[in-house]
């Protein structure tokens, strides 16, 4: 029998950068390509032991730091590096705005070639902790144990948990007791309906089984102070889920609006599903600079509110609006781009794959008096046709917002078509951005680019970038 053949090891690889899904990425002295998933922070130098190898680069781990990074911070977090989220918060935020604004760089000119007149310095958030105003948690009987957990008989028998998944472990969760990311009352809604359910003995879910009763919850908390709570349970069965709603509501913790739902499906994908309300009025309202939105449990709308807000500022300062322009919205969601800028336009024309998203725009259209405003429901490829633009008038301005996969290549050559004197482009996802910027060089010159910092401590980046007609 032979042995087994051990994995290579790469000496003193010097971290520069971040990379894809959090990946720090670095060289090693030959010059090859490394990339690890966590623990690493641009300026280590460490030994890598390789776990998969591919044609120009390798993945692997850490074994050994030789340097530690002049960057590097302790995590505030108690669950940092087991949850999965917050990847860079060993990362000073300085730093992490630095490589953040390099990946679009990087992006931009490796990808799209782009000769760009302007890049100004990424924006970073005011707030680099509970920031977020929507959260998901789930429910487990099964807990996500640390290695300094494992000998602890009162911990490792603890079965209902409350709190997030670790990366490739679905049936687990890590009983979170206080999490960063959201602000109160967060964490007391959430450790109240862990103590309540095991209270009532209500059994927590079994992904791989598929037992139990409590599934997931969902928390948004907006800056108007209002509260939405939707839980979701494994069947249908009021003796058990009234006693759990009513118990919660009656603790005072602020909900404004409670939902909930029957989810008998393997996965925990809500949206497809119909939401009860229970308690309370059928929407929380938020705030972008002077516009209200009434946002439901299956609204979509941007997770950090208040740097949601710089990020439209930004975008309104790009189309250079006079009071005339009309303005095609694309991707438009609940209509938020849409609405910030709807009195400073002529028109505004939005479209969204997402029927009850529009649903919602024409409603927050209606509670702001805003008349200026025309909202489609439909898949823009679909959409956004000639004879669409024909109806509507060619678009002074474009803007577009899609989902991190960019736009269809049949958005990108109907935009070729229109040409729209300018476009504002909102990405986040750089990459497939700089894709789509690559075709639309044909006609227009990337003028102005301005990265956005929402998220703080993850590698996610939004960035806007404005195109010209040439």
């Amino acid at each position: 029998m032979g042995r087994k053949k051990k994995n290579k090891i790469l000496e003193k690889v010097a971290f520069t950068g971040i990379a894809d899904r959090g990946k720090a990425v670095g060289r090693d002295a030959e010059g090859k390509v490394v990339f690890v998933d966590r623990g690493a922070v641009p300026g280590d130098v460490a030994d890598v032991v390789v776990t998969r190898k591919r044609k120009g680069f390798f993945q692997g781990r850490v074994v050994r730091y030789h340097t530690y990074s002049d960057d590097r911070v302790e995590p505030f977090c108690d669950y940092f590096g087991v949850c999965g989220g917050c990847k860079w918060q060993h990362t000073d935020y300085e730093a992490q705005l630095r490589h953040k604004e390099q990946v679009v760089r990087d992006a931009l000119t490796r990808i799209a070639k782009a000769d760009i007149e302007e890049f100004r310095p990424i924006m970073g958030s005011s707030q680099t902790t509970y920031y977020r105003n929507k959260m998901e948690f789930s429910f487990s009987n099964k807990r996500w144990l640390k290695a300094e957990e494992l000998n602890d008989p009162d911990i490792a028998m603890e079965k209902e948990v409350l709190g997030f998944h670790p990366p490739g472990a679905f049936d687990k969760v890590v009983d979170i007791h206080h999490c960063w990311l959201q602000p109160d009352p967060s964490n007391a809604i959430r450790n109240a309906s862990r103590v309540l359910a095991k209270e009532l003995g209500l059994p927590f879910y079994d992904a791989r089984t598929h037992e139990g009763f409590m599934r997931n919850m969902m928390l948004r908390i907006t800056d108007v102070g209002e509260v939405l709570l939707l839980v979701a349970f494994a069947r249908d069965e009021p003796e058990k889920y009234k006693p759990f709603l009513d118990g919660l509501i009656a603790k005072n913790l602020g909900l404004s609006s409670v939902y909930y739902c029957i989810n008998t499906k393997v996965n925990d994908f809500l949206l497809d599903l119909p939401l009860q309300l229970y308690y309370g009025k059928p929407y929380v309202e938020d705030a972008l600079g002077d516009v209200r939105f009434r946002i439901g449990p299956k609204s979509f709308f941007q997770t950090n509110t208040r740097q949601a807000r710089q990020l439209y500022d930004v975008v309104v300062d790009f189309a250079g609006l006079t009071g005339s322009e009309n303005v095609y919205d694309l991707y438009t969601g609940i209509g938020s781009i849409g609405l910030y800028m709807a009195r400073r336009a002529g028109q505004i024309v939005g479209i969204e794959e997402i029927p009850a998203a529009i649903e919602d725009a024409k409603v927050n259209a209606q509670i702001n008096g805003i008349e200026n405003a025309v909202f489609y429901a439909g898949d823009v490829k679909n959409i956004l046709t000639s004879n669409f633009a024909m109806q509507h008038g060619r678009p002074d301005v474009l803007i577009t917002a899609p989902p991190r996969a960019g736009m269809h290549p049949d958005v990108v050559q109907m935009l070729l078509m229109l040409e729209a004197p300018r476009i504002v482009y909102v990405s986040c996802n750089p990459a497939t951005q700089a894709r789509d910027l690559q075709v639309l060089l044909e006609k227009y010159k990337v003028r102005r680019v301005q990265p956005v910092d929402m998220f703080p401590h993850t590698h996610h980046i939004e960035n806007i970038a404005l195109l010209e007609l040439k």
